[in-house]
């Protein structure tokens, strides 16, 4: 028997959220769309909320019924699906390239380091597409389906709302190379990281706030061993940076030899609740990535500044995560005549 919790997130998210924690910007078309599968012909330019409104108004109640199930079967599974958009939309923007597999003329983004043994979810997503197909053939992309599971992840952990903006189509390739060089890895000073978000169109508070995705999830030891034994790669010395009793919590997960795919949470506090905890942390030393300590710790003020006033309001943060999800969200999309609405998520049609 659902949940009363339950039966608030289907029926939060079947509707046009009424009281949202942030807006798509004034960029957006706000006009009723028909979606690919109306039969209408025209050229959509734009990405809007409605977008799904005529041709498949039950799309949100499709996501939330198969996330629902997914992540009662794996906690974890709701921080997994959140990372595939950040993933997707960072290499070639949001166009749905990571969740293709190897075709005979590119190779899949999935076996880009940062990806590879690491991302998870895709049979999910796979299941979303599948069911969407049955109820509106040939309509709902598989990038707007990222977008939306993205948001109904964030949700279903207690974590803020938004309106999605959607209307995306499907690249018809991957680009691992382009994988590889974009997807920042933990191991990036606040510089580089700044850097790689600008490259993207987002500026630091995006980088803060997005880095808060964090509060829920694990990483495997592979991700943060250096900094436990040797952060410089010669002087065998710790992360100076990590607080001590923590390193010590840490090292008896990873040890020096072996143990790669050891996970520890990313938020130990409050692991499976999208919360500011994160924040808190990452205040004490408790970070658990190189690049989370240095939003606090890298020396710039800006986003030390940043993480204490999300550390002390989690309202504030939830807020401009909303905000920097729309934002992120329309990197890059394919409009109008580009790209394809995919029939199966892992291969072009």
């Amino acid at each position: 028997m659902a949940t009363k919790m339950h039966l608030v997130f289907l029926a939060f998210l079947s509707l046009i959220p009424p009281f949202m924690v942030a807006q798509a910007d004034p960029g957006y078309s706000y006009g009723y769309g028909f979606g690919w599968g109306s039969g209408g012909g025209n050229d959509y330019s734009s990405l809007s909320p409605y977008f799904y409104d005529f041709s498949c108004p039950q799309a949100n109640n499709i996501i939330a019924s198969v996330l629902e199930n997914a992540v009662a079967q794996d906690p974890r599974m709701a921080a997994s699906l959140l990372r595939l958009h950040f993933h997707d939309c960072f290499v070639q923007g949001c166009d749905a390239s990571i969740l293709l597999d190897d075709s005979a003329t590119f190779v899949s983004e999935k076996k880009a380091k940062p990806n590879l043994n690491s991302l998870r979810g895709f049979t999910v997503i796979d299941e979303i597409k599948a069911r969407l197909e049955e109820a509106c053939p040939e309509t709902v992309s598989c990038a707007d389906i990222l977008a939306l599971v993205a948001r109904a992840a964030s949700v279903l952990s207690g974590g803020p709302n938004w309106e999605v903006p959607l209307g995306r189509r499907d690249s018809k390739a991957a680009n691992m190379l382009l994988a590889n060089a974009t997807i920042p890895p933990p191991i990036l000073t606040a510089q580089k990281l700044i850097a790689s978000f600008q490259q993207q169109g987002l500026d630091e508070v995006d980088l803060v706030a997005l880095s808060g995705a964090h509060t829920i999830g694990v990483a495997r030891c592979t991700s943060f061993k250096q900094r436990l034994y040797s952060q410089n790669g010669n002087n065998q010395q710790p992360d100076l940076s990590l607080e001590k009793a923590y390193l010590n919590e840490l090292k008896s997960v990873c040890p020096s030899s072996g143990g790669d795919n050891n996970i520890t949470p990313l938020d130990y506090a409050s692991p499976k609740t999208f919360d500011n905890t994160y924040y808190k942390l990452i205040l004490g030393g408790r970070g658990l990535l190189f690049t989370d300590q240095q939003l606090y710790s890298g020396n710039y003020a800006n986003l030390a500044q940043l993480v204490k006033s999300y550390a002390e309001d989690e309202g504030l943060f939830f807020d401009q995560f909303a905000k920097s999800m729309v934002k992120m969200g329309k990197i890059s999309p394919l409009l109008g005549s580009n790209g394809e609405v995919r029939k199966y998520c892992r291969r072009p049609n």
